[in-house]
């Protein structure tokens, strides 16, 4: 209490026992404290700012990879282990993704349509081939689904629909989105799973009126349907998790603000060379 007394009123006493406990001379304490930062650690803090800013920016989301990236993009000239040692100072790191379970990975072909995609996932013009699938977000009113169509070029999402009930509606309106926007002049091949969704009667008669052609994973198989499989990944760690929603509306405002406000015109792809799905078709198109 003595001491605690004494170090409250008189600072420089705590000081002079921080320096004891050091061994060093408080000359040579204060000094120190005097002397400005050298020019190294200047421009650390002054990209550490910068650093931090394109983390926020991304939603506190992206690894000292894609913070490179952007600062390349922004006239910096940081390597990326520079980029990685000060973020990692400043607790800057990246969402980390669900890890899945080993285990085989085989699954019973479909019996309405062939798996005609076979896992190529990689395209050299838009709008040959999409992906769709659908998942569900917890609210405090209940759960909402949502429907996704990615295409397969870009992998920017086309179409979404987020409804109340996992029926066809909400896949076709998807779709529906998809095809509005993108208008496709030749035949689109739009891959699904199981699902009872994509199964049903109306499904297939959009499909043949919109001259699209369903391919269908195997059972129980997702890796068959790997990149929509991917975005809800993406989707769930970098946004839905860190939030709790009271109404399916308060999801749908955060729904939309993620993908049409950060993903498809922002977020950085390694499959688009470090684009964004927008960018990048800008760039190939």
């Amino acid at each position: 209490m003595k001491y605690a007394f004494i170090a409250q009123h008189r600072p420089e006493f705590s000081i002079r026992a921080m320096c004891r406990c050091l061994s060093i001379h408080p000359s040579g304490f204060y000094s120190w404290l005097k002397q400005p930062l050298s020019n190294r650690a200047l421009e650390d803090q002054r990209q550490t700012d910068l650093i931090r800013q394109v983390w926020d920016d991304s939603g506190k989301v992206y690894g000292y990879r894609k913070i490179h990236d952007d600062l390349l993009d922004m006239g910096e000239s940081s390597c990326p282990n520079r980029v990685a040692r000060l973020a990692s100072l400043a607790g800057i790191r990246a969402q980390i993704g669900y890890k899945r379970k080993p285990g085989k990975h085989g699954g019973k072909p479909s019996l309405v349509v062939d798996n005609r995609l076979n896992r190529q996932f990689e395209t050299d013009a838009p709008n040959i081939t999409w992906v769709t699938d659908i998942t569900y977000i917890k609210t405090q009113e209940g759960f909402a689904y949502l429907a996704v169509v990615i295409d397969l070029f870009s992998r920017k999402v086309v179409g979404w629909s987020l409804r109340q009930r996992q029926a066809t509606d909400v896949v076709l309106q998807a779709l529906l989105m998809a095809v509005w926007r993108r208008k496709p002049k030749q035949k689109v091949l739009i891959h699904s799973d199981q699902g009872s969704q994509f199964t049903s009667i109306d499904w297939a008669a959009f499909l043949r009126q919109h001259n699209l052609e369903h391919s269908m994973s195997r059972r129980g198989n997702c890796h068959d349907n790997a990149v929509a499989e991917s975005f809800f990944n993406l989707l769930k760690r970098e946004r839905i998790r860190r939030r709790v929603y009271k109404t399916r509306a308060d999801a749908r405002r955060d729904i939309f603000d993620y993908i049409e406000m950060f993903y498809n015109p922002k977020r950085k792809h390694a499959t688009n060379g470090m684009l964004s799905p927008a960018e990048y078709e800008r760039q190939k198109i």
